[in-house]
Parts: C-alpha cells; sequence; structure tokens
C-alpha cells in the first residue's frame, strides 16, 4: 500500500471547497455527496480528499476507499431509492467530458422505464456506436 501524500487543496476546486453541509458521508480518504445536477434520484459523486485529476493518479489506498465507499453508498442508495439498477462511471480527462478536474465517481441510480431502451448505457456517448445489438 501506497503512503498517501499530505492533502493538497486547490482553492478553485469545488470538490477541494464543499460546504460541510452537502457531505453524505466520509472517511480519512474519501467524501460522498449527492450530486448537484443529478440525471436520476440519488445520484452520488464518490470523491477522493486528496486533489487527484485522474484515477490513474489515485494511490492503491485511496483506490480501495473509492471502491469501499462505492458499496456502501450503494446500499444507502438501495434502502432509500430501491432502483433496479445503477450506471457506474468516471470522466477521465477533458476529452472524456470531465468538467471539473478532481477525480470522482458517479453512482446513478436506475429506475425501470428511466428511458425507452437503456441497452447500451454508457455507450451512449457516441450515439451511432451504441446501438450494437441485433433486435
Amino acid at each position: 500500500m501506497t503512503a498517501v501524500e499530505p492533502m493538497n487543496v486547490v482553492a478553485d476546486c469545488p470538490f477541494c471547497t464543499l460546504n460541510p453541509e452537502r457531505i453524505v458521508s466520509d472517511d480519512d480518504l474519501v467524501i460522498v455527496i449527492r450530486d448537484g445536477y443529478p440525471v436520476s434520484p440519488g445520484h452520488t459523486l464518490i470523491i477522493p480528499k486528496r486533489h487527484v485529476k485522474s484515477i490513474f493518479e489515485a494511490t492503491a489506498a485511496e483506490r480501495e476507499a473509492l471502491l469501499q465507499a462505492l458499496d456502501e453508498e450503494k446500499s444507502v442508495l438501495d434502502k432509500e431509492f430501491s432502483p433496479a439498477a445503477y450506471n457506474i462511471g468516471i470522466n477521465d480527462g477533458l476529452a472524456a467530458g470531465q468538467t471539473v478536474p478532481h477525480l470522482h465517481i458517479h453512482l446513478i441510480p436506475r429506475f425501470e422505464g428511466d428511458c425507452d431502451d437503456p441497452r447500451g448505457g454508457v455507450r451512449w456517448i457516441f450515439p451511432d456506436k451504441a446501438r450494437y445489438w441485433r433486435d
């Protein structure tokens, strides 16, 4: 396990300067918040406390803590919202659509009928390539 560097806070980063009232849960390495612009009820973000831009910059301990928080928050959302499924995603880099340059994992509850045809999931970032199956 790699030692975590001291917390580096970036003054203009919205995840480094969160209002404590937004925090749903936290531990030494990770904070959990509800998304400020949710795409579904319960849309949640799991964020390392240390300012890192990419999952590839996170330490092994941070990655482990992020996945532990993901599991824990899924259990919370199961009880609170009873979703049928989840989308889990990381936009890593500008070309991938990352708008806040601080690593965060989206945990998005999905519900029966929340869209006409959910097949393809995250593949819809390229709509012309999303529908790969045969009807």
